[in-house]
């Protein structure tokens, strides 16, 4: 029998996105839908179809999925947890706490909002690259009182930096990061200041509280659970977060100064034999290579690489040993914000977490 879920802040651009994610899923089945007080009532297709001029607001993949056109939207307090097993939330942050407090009191919460990030006794987790922090969420439920628990993505900015990170630290350890991100339109959403006038044949050089985010969450995600805590890693980031002309995926530039000696010929082995024993293989939203690494120098580029796995693989190139450490290696890496950093993302780490018996 499939699990239950429900998807809170349906109609914005995330909650498409986990429309589409869960469109004919074998593990899920979305039962329930919640979105604000003006959308309540409406059925999903007349709640992205309410512009007077007939445009329809859907910004997911293809056609609205049949599955949902004539679910009717509730508000989150109509949401009945003893009808589901899983929510997912794509609330915005300000809103998020309150909503995902009242829900994780009875069911579990997988959320892109950073509303739970920072707290010590909620992991923030990536399938296949902290598997082991899962366990902290028993704590956490514990802690709390609740019978569920809030699991948040990162930041989808610093999906894919702890991705490709992950096997170096794991080979070769790491003491300094610096990275610069080039980051997709889609993952600034409809926020002010990214209109078509500011971003078209420029770059903004700054995101708001974005490289405060990458910082504290890489060191997070790439901690030791012990004890019960995250003990961060020993890693300093230092990152510019950019806002470049491009619709999805977000570029970064990365140099790592590593504790042991490292090459192109070494990292190289340290993702192959990474990718080889990925635990996320064979689950349904999981691609077929995990990361993909590229000698071309022409990759990889957001046009080219957004489409790999569905959008779900990592894509590095341009790896080499750099000398301004002494032990440093640089790449390029591409990852799909609205995919594997967002609601795709989250699937897979619902999948993971049935797998291991959290859900």
């Amino acid at each position: 029998m499939k699990k239950r879920v429900a998807i809170v802040g349906v109609t914005g651009i995330v909650g498409q996105e986990f429309v589409h994610a869960l469109n004919e899923h074998p593990w899920f089945e979305v039962t329930q839908i919640a979105a604000s007080e003006r959308n309540a009532g409406k059925t999903y297709k007349q709640a992205v179809s309410s512009d007077p001029s007939g445009i329809i607001a859907w910004d997911g993949s293809g056609q609205i999925p049949k599955y949902v056109a004539d679910m009717v939207i509730r508000t989150t307090d109509e949401l009945d947890t003893s009808e589901i097993d899983l929510v997912f939330s794509a609330v915005e942050s300000e809103a998020a706490r309150d909503i995902e407090t009242k829900l994780a009191a009875d069911v579990p919460v997988i959320s892109t909002s950073s509303a739970y990030r920072y707290e010590s006794d909620v992991p923030i987790l990536i399938p296949g690259i902290n598997d082991d922090h899962a366990d902290l969420l028993d704590i956490q439920s514990k802690n709390r009182g609740w019978r569920g628990w809030v699991a948040p993505l990162p930041n989808c900015t610093t999906t894919g930096l702890a991705i490709t990170l992950k096997p170096l630290v794991k080979e070769h350890g790491a003491n300094k990061v610096v990275m610069t991100s080039m980051q997709a339109l889609s993952g600034a959403g409809r926020s002010p200041g990214v209109s078509a006038m500011t971003i078209m044949d420029n770059i903004e050089p700054y995101i708001p509280n974005e490289e405060k985010k990458v910082r504290i969450e890489t060191r997070k995600i790439l901690g030791t659970l012990r004890d019960g805590k995250i003990e961060d890693a020993d890693i300093r980031v230092s990152c510019t977060c950019t806002r470049v002309p491009v619709i999805d995926g977000h570029t970064e530039t990365v140099l790592v100064n590593t504790k042991k000696e490292v090459d192109a010929e070494s990292a190289s082995r340290a993702y192959a034999d990474y990718d080889k024993n990925v635990s996320v293989a064979g689950l349904p939203s999981a691609p077929e290579k995990y990361i993909a690494l590229h000698k071309d120098p022409m990759r990889p580029q957001p046009r080219i690489e957004r489409d790999v796995g569905d959008g779900m693989t990592t894509t590095i190139g341009r790896l080499e040993k750099d000398e301004i450490f002494g032990n440093g290696i640089k790449y390029v890496l591409f990852s799909h914000n609205k995919k594997m950093g967002s609601a795709k993302g989250a699937v897979l780490l619902a999948e993971s977490l049935y797998k291991r018996g959290k859900l």
